[in-house]
């Protein structure tokens, strides 16, 4: 069986359908009957039917069904289609379905007789240059253009005789905001009358859903569409139901109904379009299991005036339909400018022509009247100076920012219409996009229109990518003034400029863009990110913002201990299993890899388009999302084994590594036993723990030193820097309390975050904080520390004992262990913190520094020991009867610090350890002073004083 599979542009219609309603009622009351395809074939139909079926060659389709499931804005597709082959020989059956351009497919699988196909999304390979021509397979792969906003994708298979065959396809998409509604749209083009044909879309929204309305099914094509002129009312068969927060919305039209609409079976699209409620001034933000999504959308602003220079192309292509679109959408943008608006226009073919010479014009009724005029006079003559007109408009607009004591908090931007590709002056698209990118200079944003099927679309796409701005396209026979008009009511009213959203630091992390340059009415701002601290009561938000008049900086904390509020497992009308997904979190993926995408086509550095490739294809493979970089591959069920799913134990807490967490990545080996694990885990007492109070163990001489550091509440210290050889830093971030009553001290701090640092021999690092864990080797994880836990690579080992200790090991030669300090009750002078103690130190080098590191390798001399006689060699066991003595010396390095005898408590209070101390923050003790041990960063990773290097 020949099988192919690809991703296309364009739509091709197939021959129609009979147009006798007689014979589309036979056909519905023969199609909506149940029987197998045996006693299909077997039954006699009239002879009307048997002339049909001569004609036809192809197989039936004899179901479509869609089902959507609109969760906060995120909406899972699912489409499925049956085909019949009823013939006596094996026939080729074309599965169709045009999806929206930004959706993402995440799955498909086909069945064709008795053998199923599973789609498996994988890397795309390098091209290479040798051709398989013996290849029966076409592999999936996306061409270069789009209709409209949409791609076609298309399966074709060959069906044996008698048999039938049934695809299944799964896209996402985050639906966006446009002119204060949301748009779903799904294709109905089957080309032929289906027996079953039906659509269902149920949405949740918490929020509250407003404005539901479903108009009549839109055809681009103009073809088969029985829409009446003036007619808002839904397609027949539509049962449109919902409540404050559930809405329900079926298509199911009869095989009647069906050739009433198109004999040809091209419905047209069906639209759904709703608000939500708004009622934090901050957005909405919602959050779910460890991933948070925050909509931004405010309402009753006073519009920011605008700059705006129309850029209009007026070359001998834009001669006919096009022009005189254009010029009737004109005519209405200019009647939509307000009175604090300044604009102007610009014609350009091979000669640019401007109609208010170096200046800007307020909108008054004489200036508007004039400028229709202009318009109305323009014709179309000459070639496509693309440069030219922008470089024309951009310096307009600049000189009149410069000239003028406009208002600082206006939006200028730059409005460009072109049906062509540049033939005059500059005609090299990189140049081009030079030199409008010099000529802006981030001072305002640039706005895309391409007409017709000649547009160079990529080149479009990136002038506005680069220029802040959005594009659109727009086909030649399509309604473009309508369209023209609309494109501008989404940007024609700015509400807020330089609009930037701010989280805590130290909660959240991998957030989306968080700064846009302006907020336009009826649109939408979203971001979206992981917690860090996920058992948290609140997510501090600030949103900063330029308004008209004032400065707008609005702050809030959002609760996010109400997981019943964003879990919609159970909710009736989305028992298809999507509640099992985590809604927030795939919008979050979806959003991250569109922005690696569009960083990707703005950079002209090949380093960097490989890295936001790389990065793209790995989110895109663990999310199973088909993009540029990742294909559908079809595999048949049974003769490949599944993808690997992550596979979650719940852990034990009871001892360090009992169970172990297979993760994706990060496997770890089977056959581990609990008991060597515990064997291999030793800790020894040189530890920073506590206030913090450190501790250096000499082994070889049988004693130990301690010493204090007063920091202050957020120094990052130095504990182990051994960067240049082993690769390893180990830096301890402090966090501050009040000090206890009656304390000698001004407050306390607490080590909050150590970060574990490696660069050998791949590079890795580890951030843990007392509540989860971040580690990064190429693949971000991010593990809880009430959780226990084995992760393992090539080089390094984390295992967690839930609520209790960290071990990471790095090559077998180094051990550290992080003990977690949790308080039920704490006193206003405790903080939850970390403890890090040094378990084997082996794989690092002779030349390590840092406050614990300097002392690995170096031997410490007691020069006077205690008087008491009986106990001649300090640090036996019988220490219980030293005595401190003020004469006691260290030698430490050639210098003499003087000591006391005193005891601490380490590993939770469970040990005492007898240390010589040495006071005034280890004073002579340390190399320099405390200040050496300050790094500037989490990740600094310099290794001599004054030295500062980034992992």
């Amino acid at each position: 069986m020949i099988l192919w599979l690809w991703l296309c542009w364009g739509f091709s219609t197939s021959a129609g359908q009979p147009d006798s309603e007689l014979m589309a009622r036979y056909l519905e009351e023969e199609l909506m009957a149940d029987y197998s395809i045996m006693e299909q074939v077997a039954r006699r139909v009239p002879r009307q039917a048997k002339f049909l079926q001569r004609l036809e060659t192809r197989p039936r389709m004899s179901e479509f069904t869609v089902k959507s499931t609109i969760i906060s804005r995120y909406a899972f597709t699912t489409v499925s289609c049956t085909m019949v082959n009823s013939g006596s020989e094996a026939r080729e059956a074309v599965f169709e379905m045009q999806i929206p351009a930004a959706a993402f497919i995440s799955n498909f699988t086909m069945s064709i007789g008795n053998k199923t196909y599973y789609g498996e999304v994988t890397g795309k390979e390098k091209k290479h240059n040798s051709d398989d021509k013996a290849r029966h397979k076409k592999p999936p792969s996306p061409t270069d253009g789009r209709e409209n906003g949409y791609e076609t994708f298309k399966a074709s298979v060959f069906i044996p005789r008698k048999m039938q065959a049934k695809f299944l396809l799964h896209y996402e998409e985050l639906l966006q905001r446009r002119l204060g509604k949301y748009e779903y749209t799904v294709s109905i083009r089957p080309q032929q009358l289906v027996g079953r044909l039906r659509v269902e879309v149920n949405i949740l929204e918490n929020s509250g859903i407003v404005s539901l309305e479903v108009p009549p099914l839109r055809n681009s094509k103009h073809k088969g569409n029985g829409k009446v002129e003036g007619d808002v009312s839904p397609p027949p068969s539509t049962v449109v139901g919902h409540t404050k927060t559930l809405a329900k919305v079926t298509f199911n039209p009869s095989v009647v109904e069906q050739t009433r609409i198109a004999r040809n079976g091209i419905l047209g699209d069906f639209i759904i379009r709703y608000d939500v409620n708004r009622e934090l001034s901050v957005g909405d933000v919602q959050i779910l299991n460890g991933y948070f999504v925050h909509y931004f959308a405010p309402t009753d602003l006073p519009p920011l005036p605008k700059n705006v220079v129309f850029v209009l192309d007026s070359s001998a292509s834009m001669v006919g339909t096009k022009l005189k679109q254009t010029k009737e959408a004109l005519f209405t943008i200019l009647q939509d400018l307000r009175p604090e608006d300044h604009f102007n226009i610009i014609g350009f073919s091979n000669r640019i022509k401007v109609w208010q010479q170096d200046r800007l014009v307020p909108v008054t009724p004489n200036n508007i009247r004039d400028a229709k005029k202009y318009i109305h006079n323009m014709s179309p003559t000459g070639g496509t100076n693309i440069n030219g007109a922008l470089q024309t408009g951009a310096k307009l607009l600049n000189d009149y920012i410069a000239q003028n004591d406009i208002d600082a908090r206006s939006v200028s931007l730059i409005i460009f219409l072109t049906d062509g590709r540049p033939t005059v002056g500059e005609t090299q698209s990189s140049k081009i996009l030079s030199n409008t990118k010099d000529a802006i200079r981030d001072k305002f944003c640039l706005f895309t229109i391409g007409i017709g099927n000649d547009v160079d679309h990529r080149l479009l796409e990136r002038m506005a990518l680069e220029n802040c701005g959005m594009t659109r396209h727009f086909q030649e026979d399509e309604d473009a003034a309508s369209h023209l008009k609309g494109f501008y009511d989404e940007i024609g009213t700015p509400l807020l400029s330089d609009i930037r959203v701010d989280y805590p630091e130290d909660n959240v992390e991998q957030v989306t863009q968080n700064f846009f340059p302006n907020y336009f009415n009826g649109s939408e701002i979203i971001i979206a990110g992981k917690l860090i601290n996920r058992t948290s009561d609140s997510l501090h938000v600030e949103v900063t913002a330029s308004n008209s008049k004032k400065y707008i900086l609005l702050k809030t904390d959002v609760a996010i201990d109400l997981p019943s509020r964003n879990d919609i497992r159970g909710v009736p009308g989305l028992e298809d299993g999507k509640g099992d997904k985590n809604y927030i979190e795939r919008a979050w993926s979806y959003l991250t890899i569109k922005e690696l995408l569009n960083s990707r086509l703005k950079s002209d550095d090949n380093q960097e388009k490989d890295y936001l490739m790389e990065k793209a294809k790995s989110m895109a493979l663990t999310y199973n999302f088909v993009t540029p970089f990742t294909v559908l591959k079809m595999r048949e069920a049974g003769l490949h084994s599944e993808p690997p799913q992550e596979e979650f134990i719940s852990p034990s807490t009871d001892g360090i590594g009992e169970k172990l967490q297979s993760l994706q990545g990060h496997k770890a080996p089977p056959g581990i036993r609990r008991q060597q694990d515990k064997q291999r885990i030793k800790i020894s007492k040189t530890s920073a723990d506590g206030d913090p109070h450190f501790v250096i163990d000499f082994p070889s001489s049988k004693f130990s030193i301690c010493f204090n550091i007063d920091g202050e509440p957020g120094d990052i210290l130095r504990l182990v820097s051994d960067h240049k050889e082993s690769g390893v830093t180990v830096n301890g971030q402090l966090i501050g309390a009040p000090a206890p009553p009656n304390g000698h001290k001004k407050h306390r701090t607490y080590f909050s975050t150590i970060t574990i640092l490696s660069n050998k021999p791949e590079r890795s690092y580890l951030e843990i904080t007392p509540k989860r864990i971040i580690l990064d080797d190429g693949e971000r994880l991010l593990l809880s520390c009430d959780r226990s836990a084995i992760v393992r690579s090539s080089s390094l080992e984390v295992s967690i004992s839930a609520n209790s200790n960290i071990t990471v090991t790095i090559r077998d030669t180094i051990s550290f262990v992080i003990l977690i300090h949790h308080y039920k009750k704490p006193a206003p002078y405790q903080r939850d913190h970390l403890g890090f103690y040094i378990s084997n130190s082996k794989g690092l080098s002779s030349v390590s520094h840092g406050l614990l590191g300097q002392f690995l390798n170096h031997e410490v001399k007691l020069l006077q020991e205690s008087l008491n006689t009986s106990h001649q060699q300090v640090g036996q066991n019988q220490t219980e009867a030293l005595q401190p003595n003020p004469t006691n010396t260290l030698k430490v390095k050639g210098r003499l610090i003087p000591v006391v005898w005193k005891q601490r408590r380490i590993y939770n209070g469970q040990q005492e350890v007898d240390c010589w101390f040495a006071k005034n923050n280890a004073d002579k003790l340390i190399d320099g002073s405390y200040k050496d041990y300050l790094a500037s960063h989490p990740f600094d990773t310099g290794n001599s004083f004054g030295t500062i290097n980034s992992l």
